[in-house]
C-alpha cells in the first residue's frame, strides 16, 4: 500500500516535493535501489519553443523504524524547530482552515520533514518526528557517527546527490541505470512504475559486491 504523507506544488508547474509511505514485504530493501538523483531529458511542455530540457529529481528512501528503535533516538527540544501550516489538497472542510500540517526541522543538521497526511496536527507531528528520527539514524550510520548528537551542519549535504539513472524521451527513448548498466526502451512503462528490472539488477549487483568483499576479508 502507498500513502501520500505530504505534497508541495511548485510555484509555476509540477511538484516541488512529495513524501510517500510504502507498506509491504521487503519494501525498503527493494526501494533503496531508487535512492539518488534521477535525470529526465524531454521536450518540455513548459517551453514555448518546445526545446529539449533536462530536469533532476532527488529521491530519498528511508526505512520506517519500529517503536523501540525510535525511542532510543533522543532529540532535545532545543534542536527541533516546529512549524505548523494549513494542509493543501483534497480532504473536506477541515483542509486549509485548520493548521494541521506540520514541518519539523533538525537545526544541527538542517534535515527537514513535512507531514500533512492526517487531519490531526498532533498525529502529523508524531508521524513527522518518526520520519525525522529515521532520517537521522540513517545519516548517523552513513557518517559513522556514534550517536545522533554527533551530527552537525553539513553532514547531510547532498547525501542522495549521486546521479543513478537517466530517462531520455528525446531525441531517442531510453532509461539507463548508471550503476548497473541495465537499460529499458519502454520509457513510459518505467515512468509509470514498472521498475522491477532495475530493482533486480541493483540487488544482484549489491549481493555480488558483498560476496567479493567477504572473499577479500576471509582471503
Amino acid at each position: 500500500a502507498v500513502r501520500l504523507m505530504e505534497r508541495s506544488d511548485a510555484e509555476e508547474a509540477g511538484i516541488r516535493s512529495a513524501t510517500l509511505a510504502v507498506d509491504g514485504a521487503y519494501a525498503y530493501g527493494s526501494l533503496r535501489s531508487e535512492h539518488g538523483t534521477h535525470r529526465l531529458v524531454r521536450l518540455s511542455p513548459f517551453n514555448a519553443a518546445n526545446k529539449r530540457q533536462t530536469s533532476f529529481a532527488g529521491v530519498e528512501v528511508v526505512p520506517l523504524l519500529p517503536d523501540d528503535q525510535l525511542l532510543s533516538i533522543d532529540i532535545p527540544p532545543s534542536d527541533l524547530e516546529v512549524t505548523t501550516m494549513r494542509a493543501g489538497g483534497a480532504g473536506g472542510q477541515n483542509v486549509n482552515k485548520v493548521e494541521s500540517a506540520v514541518r519539523l526541522r533538525h537545526t544541527p543538521t538542517g534535515l527537514t520533514v513535512r507531514c500533512q497526511q492526517e487531519r490531526s496536527q498532533a498525529r502529523n507531528r508524531e508521524l513527522g518526528l518518526a520520519l525525522l528520527k529515521a532520517k537521522l539514524l540513517l545519516l548517523a550510520r552513513e557518517q559513522r557517527a556514534e550517536s545522533v548528537a554527533e551530527l552537525r551542519a553539513g553532514a547531510a549535504s547532498a547525501s542522495w546527490g549521486t546521479q543513478i539513472r537517466s530517462y531520455v524521451l528525446a531525441p531517442y527513448r531510453l532509461v539507463k541505470d548508471l550503476r548497473t548498466g541495465h537499460e529499458a526502451t519502454n520509457v513510459q512503462d518505467v515512468l509509470d512504475g514498472r521498475i522491477e528490472g532495475f530493482i533486480d539488477h541493483f540487488l544482484r549487483q549489491q549481493a555480488a559486491e558483498a560476496e567479493e568483499a567477504d572473499a577479500a576479508t576471509t582471503g
